[in-house]
């Protein structure tokens, strides 16, 4: 059997998204493989297709429970022999799940790296036809990663301590060029095949709001998003109560989820949300890898996240489907602060030493710092983001068959602020000459001409700088102190107080104009009907006939209940809409829609044509004049 008919055999696909087919093809040829693709973008084909078509097994190590658990349900429901061995399962239930994987029961084992180096599994791999072995969540490995795991370390040592090498590929959806060289080293990959597809997400809305109140933006997005699905991630266990409790009085169907609570109330409010018992998820960063829920309309951070790549990861929980998704950060000073704290007081890599953990502190310090440019750059968000991992951006994402962000769809002019760039950089040069340096607060308060404590203390009313823009407002002043950070011409001492840097001679120096966008008067920098049109554009709206979609929606909710299985692993809702404009009649003919195989279509085919063909009758349309 070759690639594409396993492809449409089990996975109902009749072509390879963009980047897929070379992946494959290279694993094919037992050459190691490193696969950087975005969320959505179809990773999971690139191993599990060779997996079916190698004799032996294949190992696929991953981080989490439930993304294991969510993989294995999804192939099996595909018709592919796969497990899981992780801490899930009781000593009996691992024993005989080995004992049926050393008999070739599997063709697919999912396993925590923590695993890997066990008497009884390492006895199992040394023992069996390891075809290939997948490192799902790569940039785990990675010091200079978002999720280092030390234990993701060893995977290098297991595999090398089996009698024959297989091949080894990896997969992540965010790696900057140092992680990937990491990725490629510390997993000791042989002149791997790369395939980096691109980080743009089209379908995606970007947007950053730095409001007076957050839970009342919250509340205008989740109303603007009624009845959909979505996400709301909060820094802390503290705000993730707070928020979700207020949700709940209000009205909102709404649940939880941290570290801090016990498993059955985690695995209830997860299976609520998954089964589309509760709408919105309040959660802490602890939640959403491994959650394939392809119907995620939005997300929401309540506190701007540690670094890009964290907040390009749970963003991309968004519109998994291919619909229109918004994704909007709310934005305070306060949020930098708190990040700060977490880095500085972890306790997550205390089996480090002394200069590895300072090594990892100072990476997530400089992530921090790109995070907190992206949260106040008036350049395109989306564009930010690009640049960041490597890929192409473009100068404006207010484009056709883009959703845009709130700097490019936000009703904005240009403004010239060189002579205010100048005076805030002037009294910077003027602090340092003292020895001095303060955060933004300290800055435009003097700028302002101020009378707070520090000005007192340390006679900064004498500065020449002292009042120099005392008819600008000090909102006024810290946006363009932090304009000026982001475009690199301030920057954070170890202290966070504000430092001049090299290019900041460019504007004190060379006389070099500057312009930011600032909001039109009468206008809001966070024009809602960007937002509002990115995600307005739901499945149903998507689809060829919406009386028809929510027909089957509602019989894929009535299987998914039946079964006890999450409604987007029976069918994906771009599964629904193409049934929708093919309207297959029979089980051959529903074949042809994508994500359709055959066990699916033996399953569950005869339910849902005979649903269409009802349908069919009721609204007078006859077999030929189906395109």
């Amino acid at each position: 059997m070759d690639k594409l008919s396993v492809l449409e055999q089990y996975f109902g696909h009749k072509q390879f998204r963009d980047g897929q087919e070379g992946i494959i093809d290279a694993i094919l040829s037992c050459q190691d493989s490193l696969g950087i693709m975005p969320t959505g973008a179809g990773k999971s084909i690139c191993y599990q297709v060779p997996a079916l078509m190698f004799e032996g097994i294949t190992i696929v190590v991953s981080p989490l429970i439930s993304l294991m658990k969510d993989q294995v349900n999804a192939l099996i429901h595909c018709g592919v022999r796969a497990a899981y061995l992780n801490s899930s399962l009781t000593p009996e239930q691992y024993t005989k799940a080995l004992s049926l994987a050393r008999r070739g029961a599997f063709r697919l084992i999912y396993c925590a790296p923590e695993r890997l180096l066990t008497p009884a599994f390492l006895h199992f791999a040394q023992n069996s036809d390891i075809s290939m072995v997948t490192i799902d969540e790569a940039h785990c490995v990675s010091q200079w990663g978002q999720d280092f795991r030390p234990s993701y370390l060893r995977i290098a040592e297991f595999i090398s301590s089996l009698p024959r090498r297989p091949v080894v590929s990896a997969f992540t959806a965010t790696a900057t060029k140092r992680v990937r060289e990491d990725i490629i080293n510390m997993l000791s990959l042989r002149s791997p095949y790369l395939e980096v597809t691109g980080f743009d997400r089209k379908n995606l809305y970007f947007g950053v709001m730095h409001p007076d109140d957050k839970f009342h933006s919250l509340c205008e997005i989740l109303q603007r998003n009624e009845d959909k699905s979505g996400i709301v991630y909060c820094l802390a266990r503290k705000g993730v109560e707070e928020v979700c409790a207020r949700l709940c009085e209000k009205g909102f169907s709404a649940t939880r989820y941290h570290a801090g609570l016990d498993d059955e109330e985690r695995r209830i409010n997860q299976d609520d949300f998954i089964y589309d018992r509760k709408k919105i998820m309040v959660a802490t960063n602890a939640f959403g890898m491994g959650i394939d829920k392809s119907n995620v309309s939005f997300v929401v951070h309540y506190n701007m996240p540690k670094d890009i790549e964290s907040y390009y990861q749970e963003a991309g929980r968004c519109g998994r489907d291919g619909s229109n998704g918004e994704c909007i950060i709310l934005y305070s000073g306060q949020d930098v602060r708190t990040n700060r704290f977490l880095i500085e007081h972890s306790d997550e890599n205390d089996t480090l030493d002394e200069n590895e953990r300072e090594l990892i502190v100072k990476g997530q310090t400089e992530r921090l710092m790109m995070m907190t440019r992206y949260c106040t750059t008036t350049s395109c968000l989306r564009g930010f983001m690009l640049d960041y991992f490597g890929d192409r951006s473009p100068r404006l994402c207010n484009r056709d068959g883009v959703c845009g962000c709130s700097n490019c769809t936000g009703d904005f002019v240009d403004k010239d602020i060189t002579i205010d760039a100048q005076k805030i950089l002037s009294c910077v040069y003027r602090l340092a000459e003292r020895r001095l340096s303060f955060g933004e607060g300290v800055v435009s308060s003097i700028l302002k001409g101020g009378n707070d404590p520090k000005i007192n203390t340390f006679k900064l009313d004498t500065l020449s700088t002292y009042g120099i823009m005392k008819d600008s407002t000090a909102v006024y002043i810290k946006q363009v102190i932090r304009f000026l950070e982001g475009e690199g011409y301030l920057s954070r001492d170890e202290f966070h107080t504000l430092v001049l840097t090299q290019k900041a001679r460019s504007i004190l120096i060379d006389r070099i104009s500057v312009t930011m966008k600032v909001p039109r008067k009468g206008a809001s920098a966070n024009k809602k009907s960007g937002a509002k049109s990115a995600s307005s554009n739901n499945s149903a709206e998507k689809s060829a006939r919406p009386e028809l979609f929510w027909r089957l929606r509602s019989l894929r909710n009535q299987k998914a209940q039946e079964e006890k299985m999450p409604a987007y692993i029976i069918f994906s809702d771009s599964s629904l809409r193409d049934m929708c404009a093919k309207l297959p009649q029979n089980v051959q003919e529903f074949l042809n829609v994508s994500g359709v195989g055959e066990a699916k279509c033996q399953k569950y085919g005869e339910d849902f044509t005979r649903l269409i063909r009802e349908y069919m009758a009721e609204k007078g349309i006859s077999a030929e004049t189906v395109q």
